[in-house]
Order: C-alpha cells, then structure tokens, then sequence
C-alpha cells in the first residue's frame, strides 16, 4: 500500500471490497510507505478474520478528525510556525526549543497505540499472527534523514535481509515508532528517532516501492496506488491560472516523490514481464513471473478534497489557505491533509466501488490465473 496521508482511506474501500467478497482472504504478506503503513500495521497486527479487521480499520477511518492525527489548536500552530519562521530569519542561530515540523502528531502516536494494540516498543498481535501462521512478513519502509537510506523494518517467519543501492531491511519487532516514522510527510509531520537516527516518510528514497513484497517471496502482488491517472487531455489542462502557489508546487512535489516511483516500478515489472516471456524456462535464471494488479483511484483526488476544504478546522485552514489551497482546482497537497470522516468516508466507497469495477482482474490474481489486461511479471528472486 503506498503513500498519499489522508487519501489512504481509499485504500480501505478496496480493502473492504476484498473483505466483503472474499471473508476469509489469508493475506500472507503485508507491505506498507507513509500512510499506507498505518493501513499495513492494522491488518497485521489484528488478530481477527479477514473481515473482522478490515471493517474495524474502516471504522477507524470514517470517524478519523484532524485533531486526531495533529493538534489544530491556533496556538499549537501558530508556535510551530511561528519557531519555524525564527530559525529561518535568525540564520540558524535560535535553536532552542526549535520547532521539527508545520504541526504536532502526538495525537496519531496516541490513536495508534490504542489502535494497534501497542505495548511499550511492540506490537504483540504481530507475533501473535506470526505465531499462528496467517502472517508470513509485515514491512514498513521508512527514508532515514541521518544517512540518506530507505530503510525497510521487516518482521517475519525466516526472513532474510537483503540491500540494494541505497536501501535496505532491517530484522525488527515492528512498532509504533516505525509506522509514525514512515508516515512523517516532510516538512508537516515531524520525523521520528528509531535507534539514535531520525526517520521520515518512506516514499521519499524508495525507488523500488514493490521490491520488499518481492524480496518476502510474494508471487501474486496486489498494489493500491492512491494516485489518479489524468488522462492525456486532463494532463494538458492546467490546475492554476497564473504563478503557481506553494501549494500547487508542493503538491506536485509529493506526488512526484511519494507516487510516480510507484507507477515507474509497475512499468518495470510489466517491461520485465515481456523479457521473460521471450526466454524459455531454462533461461530465465533468477528470474521468476510475479503476477501484478494495480488499483487507483477513477477520480482525481484532489479535485475531490476541494468540495470539503471549508471544513477543515478554522486555525488550520487559515494556514493552508496561505499556501493557496484555494487557487488550484487540483488540490493534491489538501487531499493528503483532508482528515475530515465525510471525505475519508467518500474515499473508502470509492474505493469500493473501483475495486468493484476490476473485478474480473482482482478474481483472476486471487485465483492464481493470468488476469485480464494485466500480464505476469518476470523480477529478479531475492538475492
């Protein structure tokens, strides 16, 4: 499950979909990055059927408010840019009690250990699901600020690690930590310190976000993108009419760090398909057909998020209408902020019906059959 903030809710209503289809789905590995962890640590870490849990996590979703995930208080938010704007102007020279980020996530640390089911550092349910065989591997990659690394925080049934150029996975006991470190949106959400070394959103150094699936043995990948595929005349249209505010840049930005590695990678995985479709079997070597289905949004998200902006809590939407949430008819940075439950609850019945719409193609990759309009995958196996 890949990244998006507050557009993850609509990875729930494919989840929902799933469990309203298929009860008593096993799902033996589960991966997640930024937003999408949090959805990917539920799953594993609730003990529950299938369907048990993914209605629980859709629950959660529609009755998710801002204040929940960060504090939107006018105080809060006007210290945090407020010791955000002195360290700028002083030329680094006030340092104390220096604000990390735009708001303060202490909230979704609390929802998430009650949530989760957290005691102290670990998720028990994890290892209880580990335990019982109706989980292989749960991961959760971060982006590390101190070295420049996508991280991948693995905990398995005999999982080997592995490292390519500038990513890695580390053996852990999955945690609170991990998710609030994967799900930290730069410059918004504050990072989070894991073992002396601070950690940010996990989109941002991923340049491979289906690998960890592969690398845990995955055959058959579901991928839920949170990104709408413009058509090339909605491409060619623009979203703003003159300069482009802060937040039409940032949002591209995000989407450009966070989402088009995700399609990129899809692509790659689809190119390799087509190599190893024209090599006999005992030249394929390493190489191993994986069967992929990506599901995305048939709306554009952010165009969405503008017809609920108004009610966003007043202190924050002041802050973001100063960005220029308001000047843009595609707003991707408010849809990833949008923690409002009328939107999050639009997005997971989107997602539903989409998942809906794809049917035959989610049927045949759950079956093990070659789906329609999506072909089998030749990656290279773990090394």
């Amino acid at each position: 499950m890949s990244g998006g903030g507050a557009r993850a809710a609509y990875q729930v209503g494919l989840l929902r979909w799933l469990a309203r289809t298929h009860p008593g789905l096993h799902v033996p590995i589960v991966t997640g990055v930024s937003a999408g962890a949090i959805n990917a640590a539920y799953l594993a870490s609730h003990v529950e059927d299938f369907r048990t849990r993914v209605e629980s996590l859709a629950q959660l979703w529609s009755r998710l408010t801002a204040d929940q995930v960060f504090r939107v208080d006018s105080l809060s938010l006007l210290r945090n840019v407020i010791r955000l704007g002195l360290k700028l102007v002083s030329g680094g020279t006030m340092t104390a009690h220096r604000s990390h980020a735009a708001v303060d996530t202490k909230p979704l640390w609390g929802l998430l250990e009650r949530e989760l089911g957290a005691r102290g550092e670990e998720l028990p349910g994890i290892e209880a699901n580990l335990a019982k065989g109706a989980l292989k591997a749960v991961a959760i990659t971060t982006s590390s600020y101190s070295t420049g690394q996508s991280i991948t925080w693995v905990q398995g049934s005999g999982i080997s690690q592995w490292e390519r150029a500038h990513r890695r996975s580390i053996n852990v006991r999955v945690g609170v930590r991990h998710v609030m470190a994967s799900a930290a949106l730069p410059i918004f959400f504050p990072a989070t310190e894991i073992d002396g070394q601070w950690y940010g959103d996990g989109g941002m150094r991923l340049t491979a976000p289906l690998s960890p699936a592969v690398h845990l043995g995955a055959n058959r990948i579901l991928a839920i993108s949170t990104r709408y595929a413009r058509s090339r005349a909605e491409a060619d249209q623009p979203a703003v009419t003159g300069y482009p505010p802060p937040a039409q840049i940032i949002g591209n930005l995000f989407n450009a760090v966070f989402l088009d590695l995700f399609d990129a990678d899809a692509l790659t995985m689809e190119r390799m398909n087509r190599l190893t479709d024209q090599l006999p079997p005992e030249l394929r070597a390493e190489f191993r057909p994986i069967r992929l289905v990506v599901l995305r949004p048939s709306r554009d998200l952010g165009k969405l998020a503008n017809e609920y902006e108004a009610r966003l809590p007043g202190a924050f939407r002041f802050m973001t209408r100063g960005l220029g949430t308001r000047e843009t008819r595609s707003n991707d940075l408010l849809s990833l902020l949008m923690f409002q439950p009328d939107y999050l609850t639009r997005l997971i019945d989107l997602g539903e019906a989409d998942a809906e719409a794809r049917r035959n193609e989610i049927e045949a990759l759950l079956e093990g059959t070659q789906p329609r309009l999506t072909q089998s995958v030749g990656y290279p196996a773990p090394v």
